[in-house]
């Protein structure tokens, strides 16, 4: 490793609530390699605010001033995904590393066109279930051929979001032109995972639901109409010739949270299984198998940023891997990292997903 510090700058790093806060910041002060530089949001007062609460060197209230500061290594975007596109191209054009969280594009063609850009720079995608070190470990013992050969594979997954109910500042991931669906951020993850352990995902045959197509706005008392699906059922094929059934459900009581992956092997089985309410993203997951296996790696970063909620508790620990993976690309001048290519993937994925719940064909 470099004793040369990475200088981030995180756009959206607001001290209200902001997912940045949760993970990014404490996954940044786990590890010295990083100097967290600056950070952006969108008024004066409280990008002043979080630079001083956070620890950045300096603010800033337009992110454009962020991305062009010659100060700054290394551009994370963690803002509402409709505003992606623009700040990752000017990032990208300003010749830095790009961080972004998960869904680049508010549609395909802008991931098309954030994938194509980014070139030969490094860039990271907010995929980070898949760089739990337990789910590492996990297609570390499938692909050693530890539990034989793959006969089938079941995963169920909840998330406390897209129910019911919603406040006002969350109705947007209700929108369809929002672009931060239940199918592009939820489902995206899941599936993200499976490939991760199990290989791609080469066919796939899925039903969506709506279940509550109308939400409660809880601090106004108003109703807002739901846009996109909020429950799904898939049965796909992967390359290691496993198929898998995968359930998805949104809007279950924080207490009642789960993922869990069972995959049956000729020779063993293995399951890995969490309870973050936020989903299979968000929180460590455990690692049983019935064959011997070292242990997980332990994570770089662990906990919260000094302004998050308990419930973010563990936020850290997945994006911490990607920083840390992101600093040995940068180091080592390798693409091992999941980037923007790997963010198209994905998406395309999500897209042939939603038409095979649309036709109710095989896609």
């Amino acid at each position: 490793m470099s004793d040369t510090p990475i200088r981030v700058g995180i756009i959206g790093a607001d001290t209200a609530a902001s997912w940045a806060g949760a993970s990014h910041i404490p996954a940044l002060a786990a590890q010295p390699r990083f100097v967290l530089e600056a950070v952006a949001t969108r008024r004066e007062e409280s990008a002043k605010r979080a630079a001083e609460v956070f620890g950045a060197r300096r603010w800033f209230a337009d992110p454009y001033a962020l991305i062009s500061d010659p100060d700054v290594d290394l551009v994370t975007v963690a803002v509402r995904v409709p505003a992606h596109r623009d700040l990752v191209m000017a990032a990208l054009a300003a010749g830095k590393a790009v961080y972004s969280e998960s869904p680049l594009g508010a549609n395909l063609a802008q991931t098309e066109e954030m994938a194509s850009t980014a070139a030969s720079l490094h860039t990271a995608i907010g995929l980070q279930g898949s760089m739990n070190p337990s789910v590492r470990r996990a297609a570390q013992i499938i692909s050693e051929g530890r539990i034989g050969r793959v006969l089938s594979a079941r995963v169920h997954a909840t998330t406390f979001g897209y129910g019911p109910e919603s406040i006002t500042a969350y109705d947007y991931f209700n929108k369809q032109d929002a672009g931060a669906s239940f199918l592009t951020i939820t489902t995206a993850h899941v599936l993200d995972v499976i490939e991760t352990v199990l290989g791609r995902i080469t066919e796939v045959d899925a039903r969506a639901e709506r279940l509550w197509p109308q939400v409660t706005l809880t601090d106004s008392g108003e109703m807002s109409e739901r846009e996109i699906d909020d429950h799904i059922d898939l049965i796909a094929k992967t390359s290691s010739g496993a198929p898998v059934s995968v359930q998805i459900l949104a809007g279950v009581p924080i207490e009642d949270s789960r993922f869990a992956l069972e995959v049956r092997g000729a020779e063993g089985w293995l399951t890995l299984e969490g309870d973050h309410p936020g989903g299979v993203q968000v929180g460590d997951l455990a690692l049983t198998a019935s064959v011997d296996f070292d242990a997980p790696d332990a994570p770089v970063a662990s906990g919260v940023g000094p302004t998050a909620a308990e419930f973010w508790e563990g936020a850290s620990i997945n994006v911490g891997e990607v920083y840390a993976s992101l600093a040995r690309d940068i180091d080592q001048n390798t693409f091992l990292t999941p980037g923007f290519e790997h963010a198209l993937h994905n998406s395309r994925l999500v897209a042939r997903v939603d038409g095979a719940a649309r036709s109710g064909r095989r896609q």
